[in-house]
């Protein structure tokens, strides 16, 4: 998981984006500002503001699963059967 702070109203590459918010309290990030902030499905955007009410937004990528940082660890064959009939059925 790695992270990326946003300063929204900072100037980006073309110019400042606009959007709408819908009905439902959601927005679309614009394509050019996701392919330029390497944001993707699953990714979280975390919103807040500062004492002044400037809102600022933490990209956070979701790209590694939660395993990731584990070693796999060989544990040989295992025949759930043989496993079974030597430490009995639950």
């Amino acid at each position: 998981m790695t992270r990326e702070s946003v300063r929204l109203g900072m100037a980006t590459e073309g110019g400042p984006e606009e959007t709408t918010v819908s009905d439902r309290g959601m927005v679309t990030v614009p394509a050019n500002l996701r392919r330029q902030l390497d944001i993707e499905p699953g990714d979280k955007l975390r919103w807040s503001t500062d004492e002044e009410g400037a809102l600022s937004v933490e990209i956070v990528h979701q790209r590694e699963g939660v395993f990731d940082d584990f070693e796999p660890v060989d544990a040989g064959e295992t025949n759930a059967v043989e496993v079974e009939r030597e430490f009995g059925a639950e």
